[in-house]
């Protein structure tokens, strides 16, 4: 019988170390397939090193076991190279028999492949099984997952509290995933009672980690003086943090720091930077604001044209400001041509959103004749919805358009304004 060979075991140790300490920094598939494998051939090694040092009446067991732990590790890294190349039913064909045998990265996977029906139908129930497995020994990135499903009903009854205790696990053993999400249900008083200092100290966990979700939500909470005292520039580091990785909220919000003047010198070249990397990422506010910025020349050459274009963009996803302003556009015939019906068409999208300078230009076009009949009664209607927002013109137009109405018009015209607001009012 040999001693354990002491620096065969602390390499194969420190090996499996480092992607342990790393691969919350890292959360690509590569990365945690790689980061899984590392664990289990450090195992092996370690299993190998210690079954060769057991006396040599137990060299049948010894045979047994490294043939064992060989063949596992083998067909964990054989799956692992069918999922990389895309060929999951391999993939799910080599982990399951893991995954009975209780290897929990590979419990882990399955559930994952279960979750995007990947080779698989997918099924939440049992995805949410595979991930509640690997969680009860402990995994971390399972416990994430499990408290996830729970977050949103997917496999299990949605359970805000429930979904809590998983983050929870995971986030005292330093999950980045798990210490986001926990810092989201404290902000929002999911499961927990809001607190914002909470959740101010579970986004900073995960944003000194490098996840770029929380860095951004952490510089939300310094802009709007959430769980910490306001600090624009604090505010501005966490957005600039997470811009830097992609992150097209962040780069949104850098850019109205720069825009405004907010924690940074104004500069709308700057600002037109962030918003573009934004809008490219399809961030409707980005483009709504990129738009903005060709249309008044503000850090850009003028080019109304070139606003259109992003205003369009941000209309197709519902942005009311958008559909104002491309309204306006056509409105005028501004980088397009003169469309009248067209600007009534895109002002009465964003009027019907409640937004109260489409609701005054629609009012408008009817008490105008323009685009539309004629329509006193309507005019009144969006001139009053207009005007419990706080729109300025709003009542002096409505008044001028009274003028003209009969007290059974001006009747009607409430009555219909009564009933948009029970309609769309918010619950």
């Amino acid at each position: 019988m040999r001693r354990v060979n002491p620096i065969v075991v602390g390499v194969a140790l420190l090996g499996a170390g480092v992607y342990a300490l790393f691969t919350p920094f890292f959360q690509s598939g590569l990365w945690l397939l790689g980061a899984s494998l590392m664990t289990l051939v450090g195992a092996l090694v370690v299993a190998v090193e210690i079954i060769e040092a057991l006396p040599p009446h137990w060299s049948k067991s010894k045979l047994w076991a490294v043939s064992k732990a060989k063949k596992s590790a083998e067909q964990f890294e054989d799956g692992a190279a069918a999922h990389q190349r895309g060929d999951y039913p391999a993939a799910v064909r080599l982990w399951r028999p893991l995954a009975e045998q209780g290897v929990a990265e590979v419990q882990r996977n399955l559930g994952l492949m279960y979750e995007n029906g990947r080779s698989v139908p997918q099924d939440y129930a049992e995805a949410a099984k595979w991930f509640r497995v690997a969680a009860e020994q402990g995994h971390a990135v399972s416990q994430t997952n499990l408290g996830y499903m729970y977050e949103n009903g997917l496999g299990v009854p949605q359970d805000y509290a429930e979904a809590k205790t998983w983050y929870w696990k995971a986030a005292e053993q330093g999950d980045a995933d798990a210490e986001f999400n926990l810092g989201v249900a404290y902000e929002n008083g999911q499961g927990v009672r809001q607190d914002y200092a909470e959740s101010v100290k579970w986004y900073r966990k995960a944003a000194e980690q490098g996840d770029a979700k929380a860095q951004h939500n952490l510089g939300g909470m310094y802009r709007d003086g959430h769980g910490v005292a306001q600090d624009l520039a604090e505010a501005v580091m966490w957005y600039r943090k997470a811009a830097e990785q992609g992150d097209a909220r962040a780069q949104n919000n850098l850019g109205v720091m720069y825009d405004n003047g907010k924690g940074v010198s104004l500069d709308d070249a700057e600002a037109v930077k962030w918003y573009r990397m934004a809008a490219k990422q399809g961030i409707a506010d980005a483009q709504y604001s990129l738009g903005l910025m060709y249309d008044t020349g503000e850090g850009v050459p003028q080019d109304h044209a070139e606003a259109v274009k992003w205003y369009r963009m941000a209309t197709e996803q519902g942005f009311a400001n958008a559909q104002t302003n491309l309204g306006y556009m056509y409105d005028k015939g501004r980088g397009v041509m003169q469309d009248i019906a067209e600007a009534v068409k895109w002002y009465r999208m964003a009027a019907e959103q409640g937004f109260p300078q489409a609701q005054y230009n629609i009012g408008f076009m009817y008490a105008n004749d323009r685009g539309v009949p004629q329509d006193d009664a309507a005019a009144y209607m969006w001139f009053t919805l207009a005007d419990e927002q706080g729109f300025g013109e709003a009542q002096k137009s409505r008044e001028i358009v009274a003028k003209r109405m009969t007290p059974d018009q001006i009747a009607e015209a409430q009555r219909m304004a009564r009933e948009w607001m029970a309609k769309h009012q918010q619950p």
